[in-house]
């Protein structure tokens, strides 16, 4: 079995997310089926079928995420140090045209939040600076054309 990458973070979201989808959602869910079907005809009763189908994806969201944690290879970044740029760092990448600033931390796949400055150690950018260092410049190919970045800082924690 593949183990991937997880900040212990994004793997409290994770147990999080399961254990209000099974002690919050699951039983309100099956209040709502049961009131549904108190309603009388299941053919053509609106409520009862949506309820099922919340159901469906209550117990799909739950399964989902048992095997996620269960393939998940936790790896802390307040732990790591250096200075090339590996799972878990927080990069500061400084665009080469307009002199713009962004910072992103490289997180695992099922954690990555780009509003939230987190990158999919699988995303292009990510892949791109990865085994790099702090002064380096990567060119990335984006639908906009090429953009170039500098790697000003990398930090862990």
């Amino acid at each position: 079995m593949a183990k991937f990458p997880m900040t212990p973070q994004g793997q409290r979201a994770l147990r999080e997310e399961l254990k209000r989808l099974r002690e919050v959602e699951r039983p309100k869910n099956v209040l709502d089926i049961e009131e549904a079907r108190a309603h009388g005809d299941l053919k053509e009763n609106a409520e009862y079928h949506a309820a099922k189908e919340r159901q469906g994806f209550i117990e799909g969201r739950s399964r989902d995420i048992e095997s996620i944690l269960a393939q998940a290879e936790v790896i802390d970044p307040t732990k790591l140090s250096g200075t090339k740029v590996v799972f878990g760092a927080t990069v500061k990448l400084t665009d080469a045209d307009s002199g713009d600033e962004v910072t992103y931390m490289v997180v695992g796949d099922h954690e990555a939040d780009i509003k939230a400055g987190r990158i999919s150690i699988s995303a292009p950018l990510a892949r791109a600076i990865i085994g790099r260092e702090r002064g380096e410049s990567v060119t990335l190919k984006t639908g906009k054309g090429t953009r170039e970045y500098e790697i000003s800082d990398v930090r862990f924690g």
